[in-house]
């Protein structure tokens, strides 16, 4: 066509920009002379490696392209294994092994069940189901939306969660008349949905394997264990809260275009009836999920099913779907295998960063700087740390990394562990900013309301807004329910 009209296709100057931006950074980073090492409060050095360092400018690399998405954000992914083993940061085997980590196939797993989900129909008769009782404001939708995904992420890892919540919100969506045209409602819907999903994952053990992860670490490290019911008792409010500031802060910045679907009752009860009774497939779905959840949450109770792994777990829907023919290879060629790629090479780089010594680097760096201040501001820098860290490496992985040093810096300003471990919890399922801070926030990406610039454009405020929630729950909330907040007191 170019070439009928005499005109050459315009070049994107924008995205050349911050491709070359990201490369130079990078470059910049890796031939700059050695970093000095950082000492922790007892005064054991850290020294950067030159591995650690290429290691932070692959980072911010990845970075840079994923936020203005100058690639497929899964060809982001495969940049970061392709560059750790050109500038030998980490041998291929090493920096490619990742891509097929237990927790990706765990992603996998998830998204799976949502297929599923969709393939049977259940999708649809859960909306509609749902549509029935929230009515037709859509303020209301969305937030009976964001109630039924953080309620599900009680009692299942908050990946699959999302998984089976997002093609519910996409009938929704289409009912709400605009297509796939990107919409204000449709925004509110899957970003809220990718919000909500990291707070309702906080409130217990089965929400994500980070709480289960820094209780084993934290009994290690300090002799207490955590039990069962101690994370509800602490984070039930914190993140019911935040819920409900999710779905305010989307009503005043994203207001649908319409304040209601004129009709949509009766809509939904003619399409409810014509779904007929429920299916031998949409039974065997929900059996499946069920043995899932009980797989999961029987771990927390039964020390030799500690063993299992979740993805493998997981995994075993998957390979039921297929034995009984609920889902064919139509079906496992719509997987989603940019966002697959995506969580591939967020595991590619927080290992890189981890393994490397720079993310410990990173963290010993960052909190020498708040050893002598007040001990709430040394608290909430932990959880900031954190809160930065999670949205790029695994969130088990930033509490790995900044648990120990901040516990041992704890005690000399005189903060009770407690309050530590819980804080980091806190920020570490809610991972606002980037797409690959954790699964469901790429999951909601795939419905295309948004772009990942706006997802970050949103996630600045709404991660202002949890460290503020979180600085009234530790000074006012957590020591009205028993929790220790300075030692000796």
């Amino acid at each position: 066509m170019a070439a009928e009209t005499g005109k050459s296709p315009s070049v994107d100057w924008k995205r050349i920009l911050f491709i070359l931006l990201g490369f130079g950074l990078f470059l910049l980073i890796y031939y700059s002379p050695p970093w000095k090492e950082a000492v922790d409060p007892t005064g054991k050095a850290f020294p950067l490696t030159r591995e650690g360092k290429a290691s932070i400018a692959l980072f911010l690399m990845a970075g840079i392209w994923w936020v203005f998405e100058v690639v497929p954000i899964g060809v982001t992914s495969l940049a970061i294994g392709v560059m750790q083993s050109l500038f030998a940061i980490r041998p291929a085997k090493e920096a490619f092994r990742d891509f097929m980590d237990p927790s990706v196939m765990f992603i996998f797993g998830s998204v799976v069940i949502g297929l599923a989900f969709t393939k049977t129909g259940l999708t649809r008769r859960i909306a509609y189901k749902m549509l029935q009782i929230v009515g037709e404001r859509t303020s209301v939708i969305v937030l009976g939306s964001l109630v039924l995904t953080a309620g599900l992420a009680h009692f299942m890892a908050h990946t699959a969660a999302a998984a089976t919540v997002f093609p519910i919100l996409l009938a929704i969506n289409h009912l709400y008349g605009e297509g796939d045209r990107p919409t204000k409602f449709g925004k509110a819907l899957f970003i809220g949905m990718a919000y909500a999903a990291g707070a309702g994952s906080i409130v217990t053990f089965l929400g994500a394997a980070r709480s289960p992860a820094a209780a084993g670490m934290f009994k290690e490290f300090t002799g207490v264990d955590i039990a069962f019911f101690d994370i509800p008792k602490y984070m039930f409010l914190v993140g019911w809260a935040m819920v409900l500031i999710i779905w305010a802060y989307l009503m005043l910045v994203l207001k649908p275009e319409k304040e209601r679907i004129y009709g949509l009752r009766e809509t939904v009860q003619e399409l409810h009836s014509e779904l007929g009774p429920m299916s031998r497939d949409e039974k065997f779905v929900i059996l499946c999920l069920i043995l899932v959840v009980i797989g999961m949450g029987l771990q927390s109770f039964v020390p030799s099913l500690k063993e299992w792994d979740r993805a493998a777990i997981m995994l075993v829907s998957t390979l039921l779907f297929f034995l009984f023919r609920v889902l064919t290879i139509k079906e496992l060629e719509d997987v989603p295998w940019n966002i697959i790629l995506l969580f591939s090479g967020a595991m590619s780089i927080g290992f890189c960063l981890w393994k490397t010594g720079a993310a410990q680097w990173m963290a010993v760096n960052w909190l020498a700087l708040f050893q002598k201040a007040h001990w709430m501001v040394f608290v909430l820098a932990i959880a900031f740390f954190v809160l930065l860290m999670t949205n790029f490496i695994m969130n088990v992985a930033a509490i790995a990394i900044s648990l120990p040093v901040s516990l041992v810096t704890a005690k000399y300003l005189g903060v009770a562990p407690e309050v530590i471990l819980y804080s980091s919890l806190v920020v570490a399922g809610m991972p606002f900013l980037l797409l690959i801070g954790a699964a469901p926030n790429a999951i909601a990406y795939e419905s295309r309301q948004f772009t990942t610039g706006e997802f970050f454009k949103h996630g600045i405020p709404m991660s202002i807004i949890l460290m503020v929630v979180l600085a009234g729950a530790v000074a006012f909330l957590w020591p009205l329910l028993g929790m220790p907040i300075l030692l000796g007191n």
